[in-house]
């Protein structure tokens, strides 16, 4: 969507379709481009948390938890449905740099010690990013780092929508795991922006809907690869 040929085709100013594409940015239902933006997938936009898939991954991630871990998760529908699953564990320490996944997290009975990145706020991933959060993250040092992703190379890695890429790779090197959890209809799927190389990744979590090709180029590539049974 180029801001000329909106204005032309609404028969408006191109200062008008500036300020609405910007206000459809912060819904998060586009993302701005130099002289226009560009529309997410319908899976990015949707308001479903829980999907059966999401639930399936969420629960073969939360089984990797040890209790008194110290944890990190990071913003997105997909660890966000991990937060249920927590709450039988002990002793957690979970950073987080999502408003949504911290309220999530201080809903539990069994509630973990919850520390926050700060930073600026990004409206599209809805999560803080910047200079600040990632200077927090240095200060410490965690077992786990939980993390999804737009979109999976099976070649390079995980792959992304969003150009904010520096605090992904901050929480990847304060983590001894990293574990990225996506559903497995994002493997494959194109996407310019390179997020986390395979060399920092350590286990993939997806759904039994991966193909035998994609699962043996990413076996090769190094990285566990866990595709949990999606439940009827």
């Amino acid at each position: 969507m180029v801001v000329e040929k909106l204005a032309e085709q609404f028969q408006t100013s191109e200062v008008t379709i500036r300020k609405d594409l910007t206000a459809l940015e912060k819904s998060g239902l586009l993302l701005r481009r130099y002289g226009g933006a560009i529309a997410l997938p319908k899976e990015i936009v949707s308001d479903e948390i829980d999907s059966k898939r999401k639930v399936a991954i969420a629960k073969a991630a939360a089984a990797l938890i040890k209790d008194h871990n110290r944890i990190i998760i990071d913003s997105g529908r997909t660890t966000a449905a991990m937060i249920p699953e927590l709450a039988s564990k002990q002793g957690l320490v979970v950073m987080t740099n999502a408003i949504k996944v911290a309220n999530r997290l201080l809903a539990l009975e069994n509630e973990p010690t919850l520390l926050m990145t700060g930073g600026t706020w990004d409206p599209h991933s809805e999560s803080f990013q910047g200079q600040v959060a990632e200077s927090v993250l240095c200060s410490y040092d965690f077992d786990q780092l939980f993390i999804g992703a737009d979109g999976i190379d099976v070649k390079r890695g995980t792959t992304t929508f969003n150009e904010l890429v520096g605090l992904s790779q901050v929480m990847a090197k304060a983590a001894r795991e990293v574990i990225v959890m996506v559903e497995s209809d994002k493997i494959g799927r194109k996407i310019p922006n390179l997020e986390l190389p395979w060399q920092i990744v350590t286990t993939l979590i997806t759904d039994n809907g991966l193909a035998d090709d994609k699962r043996k180029a990413i076996e090769e590539c190094g990285v566990k690869l866990i595709c949990a049974e999606i439940m009827e």
